[in-house]
């Protein structure tokens, strides 16, 4: 099959065919920086210790950091869960919870506003993103991030646990896979 748009070629989407991603449920969102570029930070090991290791933010992190707690400030709906920021990317639970009262107030937000890509998980990592680009611009910093992102829907409170212990222990399994030659994905 050829994913011709306007007589051009175009990479198939990664989301979950027929899935819709504003429906109430626990998104795993991992987001990269353009080739993987460390503009949001270092990583330090406190003693040689890894078990302690942390993200040396800087400016650009900070922001992306504000602006990742600032999502359900635009999404009433969304509760955060386990995020880490790394040198370049981030991983993040996002919950969508849109109970009846989050639907009126969304119904009352959007309304003749946005077209029919608002209010779901695209659209709210379309805006931080966007958001983080901004400062970078007002800010003179060079800066991109990769052109897509990547999720995966949630399946259960198990998975939902070991997602969480995976973003707890990123910044501990930094250098040990670089070190490796393994990177951050196996």
């Amino acid at each position: 099959m050829d994913n011709l748009y306007q007589d051009q070629y175009r990479v198939a989407s990664t989301r979950l065919l027929g899935y819709d991603y504003g429906q109430n449920g626990a998104y795993f969102v991992t987001i990269c920086t353009k080739n993987r570029q460390p503009y949001f930070g270092s990583i330090e090991v406190p003693a040689g210790n890894w078990d302690n290791a942390f993200l040396k933010l800087t400016s650009l992190g900070e922001k992306a950091a504000e602006c990742w707690d600032a999502i359900p400030q635009f999404a009433p709906f969304v509760r955060l869960d386990a995020f880490v920021l790394m040198p370049d990317h981030l991983h993040g639970v996002i919950l969508i919870d849109k109970s009846e009262s989050a639907n009126e107030t969304l119904s009352q937000i959007f309304e003749n506003r946005f077209g029919p890509q608002s209010g779901n998980l695209p659209s709210m990592l379309r805006g931080f993103k966007s958001a983080v680009t901004t400062f970078a611009r007002h800010h003179h910093l060079e800066f991109q991030w990769q052109a897509r992102f990547h999720d995966r829907v949630v399946r259960s409170e198990i998975e939902l646990n070991k997602i969480r212990n995976y973003i707890i222990t990123n910044p501990s399994r930094w250098g040990k896979e670089y070190e490796n030659g393994e990177g951050l994905y196996r």
